[in-house]
């Protein structure tokens, strides 16, 4: 295989709203490329990027898909990510290594919540944007409207690259406002195309357009603007501004494509290799530590691995990108992230699931390696003396959970394992066993995600669970100020038991957890007797005493009592103790606490009456609202015991248009009437 120079390689990742055609694209970029001889489809389960058997029984993109191509003597890596928002993990990896995003949007619908969430996160790294706007052959199709979104909704520096001559069914021609000529494209499939002089009808209109692209190239640069007002920008001035202007992240093409038919897709190989960036004409990559790299073969070998997933008769597949030097086959790199070595046996260059061998892979390039024994997603390697380690990959915080349950006995430490496997391949997905709830809890990004996560269990670990709702870790904690005494006295012949203490029980303020306070004077209590004391309280509060929920908040004093120099024991005096906190907690205007989640919900305009009803059904509270573009953020305050398949009712009130983040906010008192059944269900369970 042939190894490309840093200056040969172009990243460019394929990102978008579900459903707006990226994997299509994707497929027309390998025909075009020569890597396919004929585009698959995602109905019948063939595209190249999604292979995984969950991909093609769902007929969507789940995984990040690798592949690559040449074109004009240039590597082009190209990365497809899914859209569903259960998998927006994989969106957050894939940026970490690519250097141009394709931003996929369908001129049907426009902007939608997913676009948004791309860019964003592009933005946020300052990574340079190229729009497609895919699906010009459907029918009622408002470019011109679409194209006004998109300004509105991101910023003026989106800019027209391309127009199309006739959008709707039997679409086919393109003016390219770079090139300035008419792209006419055949409309057998094979990508194609003709050029010629723009017509007299689209002439005023193209140099219109035109000059509106040439400003913004201009005035992204002083010197350009100067140039540009003195005598204009001649041709080589535009394209090298053009391609200037793009990797410094202030300007924002947009081209016009229909991915199923092959149109506009193999003009965009051009616009990859003369405008998008090499690696190296980026922004300097910086450590953990804040020290930069320089991104060149000369340097010491330093690499990031984004993806982690197993496969079968293969082991863990690594996706990485090299960032400076070269890796060979054969050589040992550190591990940085967990200070282990490891030894590279095999390198692969991918094209979905179809890998190809190679003996080396140069600064700015990406590939697979197998076998590695302690590395995963987010790990950096180093050459050994250089001990490079990058910044952790930031990974979306859980959206829901669930608590499963092994269907057959036995099964809990292959269930263990394969969580465990499964969490280190893709960190989005999180479990863990919950001592207090006696589940075990799996968190992810949505249902599909935890779905998919479980059918992986089955499949790759042989285990099966069923699922069921998460208890919910209510506390206990009280009101008001309360004493009480606890006296515990047993004769049964020869020496007996004896313990005597009064405890005084105030509440703290919420987050403040446990205070005790040794208040005796006089010897009453014998000081060896008061860790006692203090164990028993701590015993108590752990088991609750309303509903069974660990005791919090509460500051506890130890103040009176009396012992016996013969019967008294440490084991009575925390008898006794328990036995005074559970009186004093009961006076002492007792409640249960619930937790308490910020939700952040974003949703178009049209849905925010359903999703403002829907929190409020939630015993919600909003906190703020903002908005986006067409896009309105709600902030709300709504507990943990209202929001099980939350996810699932947003995507059903909003037709897939909506999407929500949470993260924990604290613990608040539950209403009367819920707290009376809470304790009345756990009274029922402690009788069973």
């Amino acid at each position: 295989m042939k190894v490309y120079k840093t200056e040969q390689i172009r990243n460019i990742g394929i990102f978008g709203h579900g459903s707006v055609g990226k994997s299509m694209l994707s497929e027309a970029l390998q025909l075009d490329l020569g890597n396919i001889t004929r585009m698959g489809t995602i109905e019948q389960g063939t595209t190249v990027s999604d292979y995984n058997i969950d991909e093609v029984e769902r007929h969507i993109s789940i995984n990040t898909s690798l592949m690559h191509g040449e074109w004009r003597d240039h590597k082009i890596n190209i990365i497809d990510t899914p859209g569903y928002p259960d998998f927006y993990g994989e969106v957050v990896g894939a940026m970490r290594v690519i250097d141009t995003v394709f931003l996929v949007v369908s001129a049907k619908s426009g902007v939608e919540v997913g676009s948004e969430l791309v860019w964003h996160r592009a933005e946020k790294d300052d990574i340079p944007r190229v729009i497609i706007l895919n699906k010009l052959d459907q029918e009622n199709i408002d470019f011109d409207a679409v194209y006004q979104g998109l300004t509105e909704d991101f910023n003026d520096r989106v800019v027209l690259a391309q127009f199309p001559v006739n959008p709707g069914p039997g679409f086919n021609q393109i003016v390219d406002l770079i090139r300035m000529k008419l792209l006419t494209f055949k409309t057998d499939g094979s990508g194609a195309f003709s050029e010629e002089e723009i017509p007299a009808e689209l002439k005023e209109k193209a140099d219109e357009l035109h000059l509106k692209l040439v400003e913004a190239v201009a005035e992204s640069d002083d010197s350009l603007m100067e140039k540009y007002f003195e005598s204009g920008l001649d041709e080589d001035d535009f394209r090298k501004g053009l391609k200037e202007a793009m990797a410094h992240d202030l300007v924002y093409p947009v081209f016009c494509v229909s991915a199923t038919e092959n149109i506009g897709v193999k003009r965009l190989l051009d616009i990859v290799v003369n405008f998008c960036p090499a690696p190296n004409e980026l922004k300097s990559v910086k450590t953990a530590d804040g020290n930069e790299i320089e991104l060149t073969t000369s340097a010491p070998f330093s690499a990031l691995i984004f993806k982690t997933m197993g496969e079968q008769h293969m082991g863990e597949l690594s996706f990485i990108k090299v960032f400076s030097g070269v890796l060979k086959t054969g050589e040992e790199v550190l591990n940085t992230s967990r200070d282990v070595t490891e030894r590279i046996t095999q390198i692969f260059t991918l094209n979905g699931k179809q890998k190809d061998a190679v003996e080396s892979v140069n600064a700015g390039d990406i590939a697979a390696l197998v076998k590695l024994k302690n590395t995963h997603t987010g790990d950096s390697l180093s050459d050994k003396g250089a001990g490079i380690k990058f910044p952790v990959i930031e990974f979306p915080e859980p959206r829901i959970r669930e608590a499963i349950r092994p269907k057959s006995k036995g099964d809990e430490d292959k269930i263990g394992n394969g969580l465990h496997t499964l969490h280190e391949e893709d960190p989005t997905f999180m479990y863990h066993n919950d001592a207090e709830l006696h589940q075990t809890i799996i968190s992810g990004q949505g249902e599909m995600h935890l779905a998919t996560i479980l059918s992986r269990l089955k499949h790759r670990f042989g285990v099966e669970v069923d699922e069921e709702e998460p208890r919910i870790p209510y506390r206990e904690t009280i009101r008001k100020k309360a004493e009480a005494q606890g006296k515990f006295k047993k004769q049964s012949g020869g020496r007996g038991q004896y313990g005597d203490c009064h405890l005084r029980l105030e509440p703290l303020e919420r987050g403040a957890q446990f205070e005790f306070v040794d208040a005796i004077v006089g010897g009453v209590i014998p000081g060896k007797f008061i860790p006692a004391v203090e164990k028993g309280v701590v015993e108590t509060m752990e088991k609750g005493v309303l509903a069974g929920y660990p005791v919090v908040d509460v500051k506890v004093t130890v103040y009176d009592g009396s012992y016996h120099n013969v019967d008294s024991s440490e084991m009575a005096f925390k008898v006794a103790a328990s036995m005074a906190f559970k009186a004093a907690f009961e006076k002492a205007s007792p409640v249960l606490l619930e937790p308490i989640y910020e939700i952040e919900v974003r949703v178009p305009d049209e849905y925010m009456g359903d999703v403002m009803g829907d929190i409020s059904s939630r015993r919600g509270r909003i906190l703020g609202m903002d908005s986006e573009g067409k896009f309105q953020i709600v902030k709300a305050a709504v507990p943990l015991a209202e929001l099980y398949k939350y996810s699932t009712a947003l995507r059903s009130m909003t037709q897939g248009r909506g999407i929500h983040s949470r993260q924990f906010l604290g613990y608040e008192e539950v209403p009367a009437d819920a707290a009376s059944k809470i304790i009345e269900e756990a009274k029922n369970r402690e009788d069973e």
